[in-house]
């Protein structure tokens, strides 16, 4: 190995020890988040942790809530069957349990840096790579919610960043086998956390148009990711169909995110009262009427109120919009239910968000192609906007604007780049002895 590729791999090696490290250290303070016993350690995992439970006494995929409720689909399939793996080995609701959960956890978030580093070095090059990948290692939130959390949004992210530099690859790659690969992954990223699916088929649309471009096949590699998603999410919809006697292609809780964020005071990102978690009446109904006639009901509550509500739907969306890009919701000290304002919170996304819309600019001026960036900032959030949000919701996106923060900030650091921001530079606009005549005007367009 030469000493260049040593190097290269040492920097790969300290970034992931540094971040798998800071999350250690915090999760000796947070696990014990995970061991109240309280309603019969509902903390532990929530909704993900009942289901692991049901599996692991042998009552199948079911039970998210108080109770033997039966069958499911309140969460999709991988994580809860990874957390049943676990607690079948060391104990249901034990501390090992919870230890080796949230050491996975903060494992797949310090893995992340990774693929960080490989999209924003193809994008970028190798200081904003660095720049980036740091960023995720140390950023805070990133570090507190994996090690604070056991939820499945920390593999969600993992897998969409690697499945966004596979993204960049196909670009260049007509082999059918490699757009298979994108399907499996992506099939298994969905059965994660279906919210990938609102970027996933963008960025497969945005490859096959650059083959397009450049007079590659792109029908067989279509196919072929396509059917293979299609063979890896089957099965799932299947046990669905034949569990539920209808069609439900990943979970059936959309209604009631859209209830808990739009319906009533909405003084907190949500209402948790308006659900089972919190309100007896509502964990009294999922009982009597069971899950699907319970999400139809909540379905019909929250649509007929935000039909006569609009103005209060708009403002709520809009507050989410901007929830999302700085986490700013309210400024008063104490909320009636929720989380706390948090001013530093709000300056480090606000920072990061603005970093981040610096480096689309950045990476336009030079060619980079922006496309696949602007497509998770612009679709990923759509879903949260319109039903509701919890601080560690958006975590997926995170990856890709502190890739795009890298570069704003390796652009930054040159004086030749810093001021492409606000000018074209001589190296876009040539002398007019420089440019031919005849393509003169070719070349002012491209620009």
């Amino acid at each position: 190995m030469s000493n260049g590729n040593r190097g290269f791999h040492r920097k790969l090696f300290w970034m992931f020890a540094v971040a798998l490290l800071v999350r250690l250290v915090v999760m000796a303070y947070t696990y014990p988040l995970q061991l109240v016993p309280a309603r019969d350690h509902w903390p532990f995992a929530y909704e993900t942790g009942r289901i692991a439970r049901s599996i692991v006494q042998g009552k199948g995929f079911s039970s998210p809530l108080f109770g033997d409720t039966g069958p499911t689909a309140w969460m999709t399939p991988v994580y809860p069957y990874i957390l049943a793996g676990v607690f079948k080995v060391f104990g249901v609701f034990t501390k090992t349990s919870a230890l080796v959960m949230l050491s996975l956890n903060g494992l797949i978030s310090a893995l992340t840096c990774l693929p960080i580093f490989s999209f924003v070095r193809k994008s970028f090059g190798e200081q904003a790579a660095e720049w980036a990948a740091w960023i995720w290692a140390l950023f805070p939130y990133e570090v507190y919610w994996p090690v604070a959390r056991i939820w499945d949004t920390w593999l969600a992210t993992l897998l969409l960043a690697i499945l966004f530099c596979v993204a960049l690859r196909l670009a260049e790659s007509d082999r059918v086998r490699d757009w298979v690969g994108f399907g499996v992954l992506s099939g298994i990223a969905a059965l994660t956390d279906p919210i990938v699916l609102t970027v996933l088929p963008l960025l497969a649309l945005w490859a096959l148009w650059r083959l397009h471009k450049t007079n590659h096949r792109s029908l067989k590699p279509a196919m072929g990711a396509v059917l293979a998603v299609i063979l890896v999410v089957s099965p799932w919809f299947i046990r669905n169909d034949r569990v539920f006697h209808q069609f439900i292609p990943f979970r059936d809780v959309f209604p009631l995110a859209l209830r808990v964020g739009n319906v009533g005071d909405q003084f907190n990102l949500i209402t948790l009262t308006l659900g089972p978690w919190e309100s007896g009446q509502q964990w009294s109904d999922y009982q009597k009427y069971g899950e699907i006639a319970y999400m139809q009901r909540t379905w019909s509550h929250a649509t007929s109120y935000i039909a006569g509500h609009p103005g209060q739907y708009a403002r709520f969306f809009v507050r989410r919009i901007v929830y999302v890009w700085t986490r700013f919701w309210y400024l008063i000290p104490t909320s009636r239910y929720g989380y706390e304002p948090e001013p530093a919170v709000i300056f480090l996304y606000t920072a990061l968000s603005i970093l981040a819309f610096i480096g689309l600019r950045v990476g336009s001026l030079k060619g980079v192609a922006v496309a696949p960036y602007a497509i998770v900032l612009i679709f990923f959030p759509i879903v949260y906007y319109g039903t509701s949000i919890e601080p560690w919701y958006s975590s997926p996106m995170d990856p890709f604007l502190m890739g795009l923060a890298g570069g704003a900030i390796a652009c930054l650091g040159s004086t030749q780049h810093l001021a492409s921001l606000f000018r074209v530079s001589e190296r876009h606009l040539p002398s007019d002895d420089e440019i031919p005549e005849e393509t003169e005007s070719e070349e002012l367009a491209s620009l």
